[in-house]
Parts: C-alpha cells; structure tokens; sequence
C-alpha cells in the first residue's frame, strides 16, 4: 500500500520551475547593487541562541513575542530560527573581531526566515530576503547610500510604482524626553492588558498597532519627529539632502517605527501600491546601541532587509518580468550515438562561453524533438546528425522567426 502524500508545512513559500527563475532573477537583483558598492557575503546560521533575539530584537515586538519558532535543542539549550538578520551579523561581528579592524564593516546576506505568523498572501512564516549591514561609522552620508542600494535594487527588478516611507527616531536624547509625553497620552487611553503590558516596555509600539481602535487613539499621540534632538535633526537633514542629490523621492512618515526595537535614527521602508495589505517589500533604518546591547562595542550601524517574495508578487503585478530572460539559448536535437557524444562536447563549449544550451536527450525521432523544441522556449535550436558532423556545418534555426542559415558548427558561439 503506497504510503500518504507529505505536503509542505504551512505558509512556506517554495519555488518551482518556471516561478523559480523569476526568484532567482530578483534574488540576484536585489543583491548586485551591495556587491558593487563593496559590500561582502556573510553566511550565517539560520538559527541562533534564543537570547540573541530576545536581547536585540526586544522583547516588546510581535517578532519575539509572538512569532518566534524557538525550540529546546539536545543539549538543553534555547535555540530560535532567525526571524530577521541584523542581530546575527552583529553577533558574528563582535564574536569573530571584525570591529576591531577597518571600519565601516560593509556586508551583504541572503536567505531564509521565519515568523510564526498567520499565512496569507505575501506573509509567509518562511520567507526569503536580502539584507545588509554598514557598521562602524554614523554618517549620513552611509544612511543615503544604504537606501539607495536598496533603491537600485527594485529598480534592476523594473520595479516603479513604489515609494519610499522616510522618519528619523531620534538619538536617545529625542527618544527620552518624546517618552515623557506619550506616556503621558497613553495615560489618558483606555487600553487592554497585553497592549498596556507592551507600551510600558516600548511605547512607540502602539505607533505600529494594526488595529483600527489603536489606529484612531493614537491618531493625536505626540510625534517623535517633533523632540528630535539638535544632533539628531542635522543628520537626518543631511540625510535629505544626499537623497535629494541622489534624486531619490521619499515621503516623510513620523509615524512609522517598524516592528523591530532596534532601529534609532534614520528609518525607512518601501512601500509598493500594488500589493494591498502586505505592502511593504523592505526596508531598515539605523540601530545605534545595538552592538553595546549584545556584547560589543558602542559602534553605530545601518542596513537593510528586502522580501524577496514580496517583491516577487510586486513584479508579477507589474508585469515587468518577460519570460524570454529565462529561456535557452540554444536546444541541440543529436541523431544518432554519434551525435549525441558531439553534442556533449558542443554544448559544454558552448556553456563554457556563457550560453545556456540544452541537448534534447532520449533519442527521440526528429518530429517529436522538435515539438519538444517549441515547448522549450529556446531561442535557436539545430538538428545534428551525421551529415552534419560530416559536412562541420548546421542549420541553424531561429525559433522566433522561422529564420535559418548555414553555419560552422565551430563558429556556433559567434552566431549566437
């Protein structure tokens, strides 16, 4: 008796042929624009110490109070799957020195997280992202530059109906004396219990409340942009100002604090209008005092996290994705043992210059290669058999067009 089909657990988001060429395109996307700006790989653990998260994240956010898929592991410890990267880089910064030698620290990940939330479109409790970290150096200069990486990034995509969100959270000077005054109107609010339990741990939490209710009380709540400190309002000046040069659009959003509790200074998100409810495909800002907190030292720090998947769907809405990025090159149909040896060694020519070529294997007959040939999608297909190996020359034949010409069978690469 055949055993029952095991499906994928629920709210994965996972990639099959041909959805899974269009991930890898705005994968690569997203992260090309770091690597030429200096930014270099760090491969991490997808899980951590739970206290990492805990200690860094903070335990106010929906992401550790809720979401975390933590588990005790044989040795009796505490371990969590990475719900978001900034923490793990940091961890691996101070663990491995890397503070200690030229700053700024400039690097990139990519990868899985996971979030024990509600599935729905767009929301995935694995999900993917690109991210990256400039630690080291408070510079405005930096913050522009980390958004613009960003920018570039959608824009590689072909994305273009985004915005940019943009808000500055202060130094801990703005942050303490904004404090003072809404807890102040908190006060005056009629709050549950879990949500009274979170704003007395992090009142700028409520800011991010999703609820209508929460939404309307806190409609006239004190705006953290208001207490910006001198220090704190010149960079975030400067940071507008490089922005501006850069011609970076943004809007100004003082009510934006995101759902991670170590972001200070220079926040933003982007913000796609095509996506409805799940509309933010990334964003970050600077986390000054992170590093202290988990054991290093007072260094400040600026990156990013890009949802791959969401801007996956983002590109699907917009259509700017063709599927002749991801086609073949060439198809070989070989006919007969001795073509197909030939075809081996024409096709890892080939590769080897950079072209995608398949060879239509199985040896079928020639009419059902060449269907097999229309369905691939492939750009140029030749039949080789052995008067063409014979003769060093193939017709080659455009599948777009009908068109066909005579060519060398070493001259292939220049045809193509």
């Amino acid at each position: 008796m055949a055993g029952q089909k095991i499906q994928a657990p629920k709210g994965v988001s996972e990639y099959m042929p041909p959805r899974s060429d269009v991930f890898e395109f705005v994968r690569e996307a997203l992260i090309d624009p770091a690597r030429r700006a200096g930014y270099s790989l760090m491969e991490l653990p997808v899980f951590e110490d739970t206290e990492l998260f805990t200690r860094g994240v903070g335990a106010s956010t929906d992401v550790v109070s809720k979401e975390m898929y933590t588990f005790t592991d044989r040795g009796d410890r505490s371990i969590t799957l990475r719900p978001e990267g900034t923490a793990g880089v940091m961890r691996a910064v101070i663990e491995h020195g890397l503070d200690r030698g030229a700053l700024p620290i400039k690097v990139w990940y990519s990868g899985a997280f996971f979030r024990a939330e509600r599935p729905q479109a767009g929301r995935y409790r694995q999900f993917y992202q690109v991210g990256i970290e400039a630690i080291g150096l408070d510079d405005p200069a930096i913050d522009a530059e980390v958004i613009a990486i960003a920018d570039a990034g959608f824009r590689a995509i072909g994305l273009t109906k985004f915005r940019l969100d943009l808000t500055s959270l202060g130094d801990s000077q703005s942050r303490a004396a904004h404090r003072v005054d809404l807890l102040k109107f908190i006060a005056t609010l009629d709050l549950d219990e879990a949500t009274a339990a979170r704003a007395s741990i992090n009142p700028l939490r409520l800011f991010d409340d999703k609820r209508e209710e929460m939404k309307n009380a806190m409609a006239k709540a004190p705006l953290l942009m208001d207490y910006l400190s001198d220090a704190s309002r010149a960079h975030f000046e400067q940071v507008k100002k490089y922005l501006n040069v850069l011609g970076i659009s943004y809007v100004l959003n003082p009510r934006m604090v995101r759902g991670l509790d170590y972001y200070t200074g220079t926040t933003f998100e982007f913000v796609h209008e095509l996506l409805g409810a799940q509309s933010g495909i990334g964003g970050g800002g600077r986390y000054d005092g992170l590093m202290q907190e988990l054991g290093g030292q007072e260094l400040s720090g600026i990156g990013f996290g890009l949802g791959i998947d969401r801007a996956v769907l983002a590109a699907e809405a917009e259509g700017v994705i063709s599927n002749e990025l991801f086609v073949s090159d060439l198809l070989i149909i070989p006919l007969g043992e001795l073509a197909k040896e030939r075809a081996l060694v024409i096709a890892a020519g080939l590769r080897a210059d950079n072209k995608t070529v398949e060879i239509a294997f199985g040896d079928r007959a020639l009419k059902g290669a060449m269907k097999a040939a229309d369905k691939s999608g492939a750009r140029y297909v030749v039949v080789l058999g052995d008067s063409e190996i014979a003769s060093g020359h193939v017709e080659l034949k455009e599948m777009n067009t009908g068109a066909t010409a005579s060519v060398r069978i070493d001259s292939l690469i220049n045809e193509l």
